[in-house]
Order: C-alpha cells, then structure tokens, then sequence
C-alpha cells in the first residue's frame, strides 16, 4: 500500500467524516473506495478511453524512437562513417617541385 496525500476543504472534510460514520468505515476506507468507483468509471467513459489511445500512441513512437537509438548506438556493425575525400598529395604540389 502506498500513501496519498489529498488537500480537501473543511467543508468537504467534514461530510466525509459524516458519510464514513453513516456507513461504519474509516474516512481513508472511504477515499479508497471511491477511488476504486471513479476508476472503473472512467475506464468506460468514451473521452477516457479516446485518449487514452493518443497517449498509448505516443508512448510507442517514443519507445520506437529509443529502440532504434539504442539499436544505432550497439549495432554489430557500426554505420559507416562519412569520411572527408582524400586529397591527392600531387595536386597542390606547386609545379616543379
């Protein structure tokens, strides 16, 4: 179990405590539970759900742009590097020498 620290009014405090005692649970039970509801909710709200793709989208171009970084970083053969021409020594060489 991890801990989660929620900044609410008094007001809204105080009918927490209120509704947690109606049903004989502690307040944290309460929270809990209706974290649990609002969770399943969400997994059913078209909205929820559409961008949950957009995200799930970008996560993969991510993970494909860092695969293909570190494929490029350890591959067996390393790309070939771009090497300047090779300059041919008689060609500057002023006549004569």
């Amino acid at each position: 179990m991890r801990t989660l620290a929620v900044r609410i009014t008094d007001d809204l405090r105080a009918q927490l405590d209120v509704i947690a005692q109606l049903n004989d649970r502690s307040v944290t039970e309460e929270i809990r539970l209706s974290l649990e509801y609002w969770i399943e909710r969400s997994k059913s709200d078209p909205q929820v759900l559409k961008r949950a793709e957009t995200v799930r989208a970008d996560i993969e171009r991510e993970a494909q742009t860092k695969r293909n970084a570190i494929e490029a970083i350890f591959a067996k053969e390393p790309a070939k590097k771009a090497t300047p021409p090779s300059r041919d020594a008689t060609k500057d060489k002023p006549p004569g020498s």
